[in-house]
């Protein structure tokens, strides 16, 4: 009898998961298969479409100085690199020629990838028009944040996506490219303050502080200065040039 018993729970118990089951997949959103699904949502989708292409355009800013076409620069090993402080005069510091570096590079970010975005959102928009959903796609602005780590660009684009009675609503979509851009700005720009006071920046401090951190320092014979900080963990780059306190030839 005691078998019995417990045998009937069991049964008991199964029809209830099955019952259960069966409510959760007729009411609650996001379950049925008309709605979108998490490996193929508008964010993942995005975020394929958009991050290679980022980290292009970071690694070409990165190995330019932050400028993808500079307009004062130094040709070293075939690459164009921008003079980030500067002078003509011999003995005399440079002068900072981009005093807000990240903000610039933010915006070279912008505009290198701003058609690539839009080509994404033509995509994602007829990708699920096809797929049967109803689409209403609002277009706003897009801007890039530089931070510890990471480039993020954010959309302040809505998509509302409307199938069989349900709908899915994104208010914002971001791109996340891991890379510490960040922190070699940082660096840079100490190091062009070391420039413009001193004439010249004392490397070793730098990795003595940051042990993951490699500074090459390679002098010009015209006097100027190819700086190259790399991370030695992912091998992340950024290069450039400065020209401070220049000698005359033949000293």
């Amino acid at each position: 009898m005691e078998k019995k018993g417990q045998v009937t729970i069991f049964i008991i118990v199964a029809i209830v998961i099955i019952v259960a089951g069966v409510l959760v997949y007729f009411f609650l959103p996001g379950i049925r298969s008309g709605l979108v699904s998490d490996e193929e949502n508008p964010p993942k989708f995005l975020q394929t479409c958009l991050e290679d292409r980022i980290e292009e355009v970071v690694q070409q800013l990165s190995d330019h100085g932050g400028s993808m076409n500079p307009e004062h620069y130094i040709i070293y090993e075939g690459d164009n690199i921008e003079y980030l402080c500067y002078t003509e005069e011999y003995y005399e510091a440079c002068v900072v020629q981009q005093p807000l570096l990240g903000n610039h590079i933010s915006k070279e970010i912008e505009r290198e990838i701003k058609e690539n975005a839009e080509s994404c959102f033509d995509e994602m928009e007829q990708k699920y028009q096809n797929d049967g959903y109803t689409v209403d796609l609002k277009r706003g602005d897009m801007n890039i944040e530089l931070l510890p780590k990471r480039v993020i660009v954010n959309f302040e684009n809505s998509l509302n996506l409307a199938k069989g009675g349900q709908t899915n609503n994104y208010e914002r979509f971001r791109v996340v490219l891991n890379n510490n851009l960040y922190e070699l700005i940082s660096i840079a720009t100490s190091i062009i303050e070391w420039e413009t006071r001193y004439g010249d920046a004392e490397t070793t401090v730098y990795m003595t502080y940051y042990k993951d951190l490699k500074v090459e320092k390679k002098n010009q014979i015209e006097g100027s200065t190819i700086y190259i900080l790399t991370d030695r963990n992912n091998e992340n780059k950024f290069q450039f040039a400065s020209r401070s306190m220049p000698l005359p030839p033949g000293y």
